[in-house]
């Protein structure tokens, strides 16, 4: 019986085994698939191999890219959900197809993440000149986190980079390290050309990590990523709605009113920032087909809503008014007249001279003084 489970061991071990060498095999060795040879080049500009630096540079960001497989893969997929958009919009502008591997360097195509600076969203816009390109970036809503009008704002930035340094390679760097921060060191260092120009090592990685990510997606293939149609994600599907807020109003009734759950307009809208919308309009995703009769469901869910804390708000002022009146009648005063004493006081409020004392923090020794203001509780 035991030699029985032995073998039987053994198979099950020998069979995964291969089966692991078999996936591992799909993948070609790390030395052979990083060899790289000219043309090669980003946005039709060239990326010069014969420089040493150059060379050493782009094949440390294709070695450490193509070595952390699962990150890799997780481009992939995510380009099937993110890339149709942005591609589209680099056509519509008559832009290269290949910026669209910088949002990728950038942000790995995730809406939240965020950089040790505070640059955030798809493009890794600061605050800054995400607000000079036009987004919304406050307390409610942070448009950087938003595809489509991250990635305008990105198109347009890049469009008047391009018109400034009249080069798409500059124009990146740009905006990496700030336009400013590029055009000192170019007149400084007298020469226009990124790969001859010394430069924050941040930026100068920053361009050859991006014409690595290109090698990887456009041929992915050749470094042993073999995905079918299936396996990348899917555009999100939505319509699109105006909503109205007459006052603050909780996202829970935009779900219930498009038919959905908070956290799928939380996902489908990740611009938004708190569980309340302000007063305002707002422009907000919703799943697809259920815009139909949203307007209908949203104005009766708003107006029972507002009605419900209107009515609680009356409650509550009625509430402290009663509370205030009840706290002045139980408090009065009374100023002491020529002939009073305690005694009289008492009585004629009908409250325990004990307790007029107490009030007052009185001496029962000390005679009572005309004008004296004393507290009466009733």
């Amino acid at each position: 019986m035991r030699k029985i489970l032995f073998l039987t061991f053994c198979i099950v071990f020998l069979n995964g085994t291969m089966a692991t060498l078999t996936r591992a095999a799909d993948f070609p060795p790390l030395i052979s698939s990083i060899r790289m040879s000219p043309p090669v080049d980003f946005c039709g500009e060239p990326v010069p191999l014969d420089n040493q630096q150059v060379y050493e540079g782009l094949e440390k960001e294709l070695l450490l890219f193509a070595w952390n497989r699962s990150q890799v893969i997780l481009w992939l997929k995510r380009t099937g959900r993110y890339m149709p958009y942005i591609e589209k919009k680099l056509r519509e502008n008559g832009m290269p197809d290949d910026l669209k591997y910088s949002a990728v360097v950038e942000s790995s195509l995730i809406p939240h993440i965020r950089s040790s600076k505070y640059a955030t969203g798809f493009w890794q816009f600061i605050k800054s000149t995400g607000i000079r390109y036009g987004l919304t970036i406050n307390s409610v809503i942070d448009e950087r986190r938003n595809l489509h009008k991250s990635t305008e704002a990105a198109v347009s930035y890049l469009r008047n980079l391009y018109s400034d340094f009249g080069s798409w390679t500059l124009s990146v760097a740009a905006y990496n390290m700030g336009e400013s921060g590029l055009r000192k060191r170019i007149d400084f260092q007298k020469t226009n050309d990124f790969y001859n120009l010394y430069l924050p090592l941040e930026t100068q990685r920053h361009i050859l990590k991006i014409v690595a990510v290109k090698m990887l997606l456009a041929n992915p293939e050749k470094y042993g990523f073999h995905l079918t149609q299936k396996d990348f994600y899917r555009p999100v599907r939505f319509d699109r709605v105006q909503v109205d807020c007459p006052r603050k109003v909780p996202l829970p009734i935009i779900a219930e009113a498009a038919g959905t759950y908070y956290k799928t307009i939380r996902e489908l809208n990740p611009e938004i920032r708190n569980r309340h919308l302000p007063p305002g309009t707002y422009s907000i995703a919703i799943p697809e087909g259920s815009s139909g009769d949203f307007y209908a469901r949203y104005g009766t869910l708003r107006d029972e809503w507002v009605a419900e804390k209107q009515k609680e708000a009356e409650i509550k002022r009625i509430k402290k008014a009663k509370k205030r009146k009840k706290a002045k009648k139980r408090k009065r005063f009374y100023t002491v007249r020529r002939g009073d004493n305690l005694s009289r006081i008492a009585a004629r409020f009908k409250v325990p001279m004990s307790k007029l004392v107490k009030w007052n923090r009185l001496n029962r020794k000390k005679t009572l003084y005309v004008g004296k203001r004393l507290i009466v509780r009733q």
